[in-house]
């Protein structure tokens, strides 16, 4: 049987809804509490499997995401009473942190055991893609291994490919020097990968490296780039009720910024949105008044945190003004950070292809901003870029759902966003 994430997810389900039938005794309160108690473990990447290998990761992630869960659950007591007590939750609790992550380990080490490495050449050169194709035999678990680069002639790619699996493209000019071998080797079932196909599968990011060494075919997926019309029907939706639901905390937030600092209360700033249209981004002020108006990376004006900045910037409190964003179509939910105009005109400058990741809306929350921290340099910002990059191109509907529920694990961890 093939071990990997998804059959992991099955098996933690499996065990959530029969372990709560048996509690219970209800089909259909056991399907939406175990369902309610998946989707925190899952919200915390519990199933990647590079948390997995650590027992003590595997274990508070469980823990985190079995809280979660709870909590959702509580929300539900006037509804679910009769089912929802202290002996459930502790049955629960005792049986979600022993038994998953024992069963996340044994499938980890199943996996690691049944693994047959792919031995590949690569067409291009050593120096130029080794840090890459590292990067990916890590993130494959060495199911992937890249072990000849060549510059390649006809004569040597026959004979080395008698003693591997399989050909990646990794330059397609140095293809064209042995593009007949290529087809051969395909009509005859040989593995011939192109790198974009493997970098996206595997480290789910665009390196602006790959990119620009495959321009033509990214130009052309770019160029095709659509905004579906139920995604701004959804944003309306989770926009009117967040700021309903969320009102309260508003009216907090707005109370303890005015007492400790004045007015204003909330900040603008200008920002640029789809299509490289600009508009004025809203959120709590959490920073002193500075006269100052030069645009800089906000890791360089900590100094200027208010008290009650340092409170609700870490769990982003500060951003909820945006789903007025939102609600007027500025904004999306999920989608690249809007960035200053002066960063973007420099960005656009410096680093190849980022002008695409305007081709969508920006976000509250988004891609990058769950796997990588806030960039700093020009070389961090190429990376966060790369991540735009692969939402942009590969959006649907259930990355966008996958985005949502790992923001809460991002921002219970401080990483991203």
């Amino acid at each position: 049987m093939k071990i990997n994430s998804n059959f992991l997810k099955l098996i933690d389900y499996i065990f959530l809804m029969v372990f709560n039938l048996y509690i219970t005794q209800n089909i259909y309160i056991s399907f939406i509490f175990s369902t309610l108690i998946y989707l925190g473990i899952y919200a915390f990447r519990t199933y990647d499997f590079e948390n997995i290998e650590s027992w003590n990761d595997t274990i508070i992630r469980v823990f985190a995401g079995m809280m979660l869960g709870f909590i959702v659950i509580l929300s539900f007591y006037a509804i679910f009473d009769k089912y929802i007590s202290k002996e459930y939750f502790l049955d629960n609790f005792l049986f979600n942190i022993i038994v998953l992550p024992l069963v996340h380990k044994i499938s980890y080490y199943m996996l690691i055991k049944n693994i047959t490495p792919k031995k590949y050449i690569v067409i291009g050169k050593k120096e130029e893609w080794y840090k890459l194709m590292n990067e990916i035999e890590k993130k494959s678990l060495g199911k992937l291994q890249f072990v000849e680069y060549i510059n390649p002639s006809p004569v040597k790619l026959k004979k080395l490919i008698k003693v591997y699996d399989g050909v990646l493209v990794a330059d397609p000019k140095l293809e064209k020097l042995v593009i007949d071998e290529i087809n051969e080797f395909k009509e005859n079932g040989i593995k011939v990968e192109y790198l974009p196909v493997i970098v996206e599968r595997f480290l789910k990011r665009i390196p602006i490296q790959v990119a620009e060494k495959f321009k033509s075919h990214y130009e052309v997926a770019f160029s095709e780039i659509k905004e579906s019309p139920a995604k701004r029907i959804v944003d309306i939706f989770i926009s009117l009720i967040a700021l309903i639901i969320l009102s309260p905390v508003f009216l907090l937030i707005s109370i303890a910024i005015f007492i400790e600092n004045g007015k204003p209360i909330i900040f603008k700033q200008k920002r640029i949105g789809k299509d490289e249209k600009e508009f004025v981004l809203i959120k709590f002020r959490s920073m002193y008044n500075n006269k100052n108006k030069a645009e800089k990376f906000a890791d360089k004006e900590r100094n200027r945190i208010m008290k009650s900045g340092k409170i609700i910037r870490p769990i982003r409190l500060d951003e909820i003004p945006q789903f007025i964003n939102i609600l007027k179509g500025e904004m999306s939910f999920v989608g690249p950070r809007p960035e200053q105009p002066g960063f973007v005109k420099q960005f656009n400058e410096l680093i190849p292809f980022y002008e695409f990741r305007h081709k969508v809306k920006p976000g509250l929350t988004g891609w990058a901003q769950i796997n990588y921290k806030y960039p700093t340099t020009l070389e961090e910002t190429k990376i966060k870029t790369s991540y735009d990059l692969y939402y942009v191109k590969n959006r649907t509907t259930l990355l966008d759902l996958k985005i949502i529920m790992q923001t809460i694990e991002a921002i219970f961890w401080k990483k991203g966003i």
